[in-house]
């Protein structure tokens, strides 16, 4: 496990209609939280104001090596990249027209970055575009990249590559189907392949191997696992496991893979699954995502030992403790987080070693 010697830095977005703007929090080593900064990303966002303004998983995401940090910009149809200094601040490096309308969520694997595009759900269709990411943060969009989904108004919520940057999976929240993408060498894409999810409302999803891959079912309040073949069609391992909950939307994974945490919104709750090594699932665990349960929980992430939830109704976010179990043990919740209480989006967890 990574010696966070610094502490974390902890990166959300205000999504505002004005001027989006990427929130900075440090949490230090003696589990203080500060806030340090807002940086402008030169987009501007929806001004949603509502729990989950976005419908997505992924509008903010590190690179691989932690250097790069980057995130949607939903109002003005644009992706912005920051360098990470060693301390965690941010300095702005580039941003592009994301290739398509109102993009929402993003993924990344070594230089290559991708995002969602969900499009207006009419004249303008969803899709997915790539960007080859230089060493200063610069993105260069990559040509044979875009590519329509299943459907005009598919609606994407997340899109994910595996480990090995092969295979992008993209959950489309209104065909209840599965895109699956390959990428080729020079970043371009063939596909997708489609496949029906093993319920209804697919929506954030994780790689737990290049072949495994978990998606939440908001529709079920479920998660699925399955494997993805190398012909891009899926087969089903676990099949909508249920959990009870409410809004079951965003789903993160231990650093160990053991477990996967999801978050539900309409319940105030976060599932622990376990997850064994052939990809099924079981339920293990739901809590609280605050003590009081007044917290609606959307995006999420893990670093180390440590479960990070940002709540779309207060603008707070909660840590916890990730137990050898899968326990999450209630640890901090953080309220003058800058944010705003209804309308921030994403979340996107730093560790600070010694460098």
């Amino acid at each position: 496990m990574t010696d966070c010697a610094h502490g974390y830095m902890v990166y959300s977005m205000s999504n505002a209609a004005d001027c989006n703007e990427v929130v900075a929090i440090r949490h230090d080593s003696g589990d203080n939280f500060t806030f340090v900064k807002t940086y402008k990303t030169g987009g501007i966002g929806t001004g949603t104001q509502s729990v989950d303004p976005l419908g997505s998983q992924g509008s903010i995401i590190l690179s691989d090596d932690g250097h790069f940090l980057f995130v949607v910009n939903a109002g003005s149809n644009s992706i912005t990249s920051f360098k990470i200094t060693n301390s965690g601040t941010l300095i702005f490096a580039d941003v592009k027209q994301s290739g398509g309308f109102f993009p929402i969520s993003l993924t990344t694997q070594s230089n290559l970055l991708y995002v969602a595009n969900a499009g207006n759900g009419s004249s303008i269709a969803s899709n997915v575009t790539g960007f080859q990411v230089d060493e200063n943060g610069k993105l260069t969009e990559i040509f044979g990249s875009t590519k329509s989904l299943s459907s005009k108004n598919a609606r994407p919520t997340c899109i994910v590559i595996n480990y090995n940057g092969k295979k992008i999976a993209v959950s489309e929240q209104n065909t209840n189907l599965i895109s699956i993408f390959t990428v080729q060498p020079d970043g371009s894409l063939t596909g997708p392949i489609v496949s029906n999810s093993s319920g209804p409302g697919p929506f954030g999803s994780v790689f737990f191997t290049n072949e495994i891959l978990m998606v939440t079912e908001a529709g079920t309040n479920a998660l699925s696992s399955y494997i993805v073949n190398h012909n891009g069609t899926l087969s089903v391992i676990s099949s909508s496991v249920l959990n009870f909950q409410a809004a079951t939307c965003w789903v993160a994974l231990s650093e160990d893979g053991r477990f996967a945490y999801t978050s539900n919104a309409g319940s105030h709750t976060i599932t622990t699954y376990e997850v064994e090594y052939d990809g099924h699932v079981s339920v293990s665990n739901i809590v609280y995502s605050t003590k009081d349960g007044s917290g609606a929980p959307i995006d999420s992430g893990v670093c180390t030992n440590h479960l990070y939830v940002l709540s779309g109704n207060e603008g707070s976010i909660s840590v916890f403790i990730t137990g050898r179990e899968g326990t999450l043990i209630p640890k901090k919740v953080f309220s003058n987080t800058q944010l705003p209480k209804l309308g921030s989006q994403g979340l996107a967890i730093l560790c600070l070693p010694n460098r």
